[in-house]
């Protein structure tokens, strides 16, 4: 009898350990991670919108987008790149 329940708590305790162990595993990503996730994925955006305005810029002046077109789409994008810098302000 005893060296059941002497197996038992081990068993027990090993299975304490593996839980213990295990437990990053199963909740692999933090609050801090999470967040440092939103920025990186907010500062991709951030620069992809940097780069749609550079190329909308540059179709402009080689003639690719009227005046008008190109007033309208920088007006655009810039505004979207605006909110993208007010989310990276308020998660700052």
């Amino acid at each position: 009898m005893t060296e059941v329940l002497g197996v038992l708590v081990i068993a027990a305790l090993l299975a304490f350990v593996v839980w213990f162990v295990g437990s990053p595993l199963r909740h692999p990503t933090t609050t801090v991670e999470r967040e440092s996730d939103a920025q990186r994925a907010l500062e991709a955006a951030k620069d992809a919108k940097y780069a749609e305005i550079r190329d909308t810029e540059l179709d402009y002046r080689t003639g690719k987008l009227s005046e008008e077109d190109f007033r309208a789409i920088d007006r655009q994008l810039r505004a979207e790149a605006v909110e993208i810098l007010r989310a990276l302000d308020e998660l700052r």
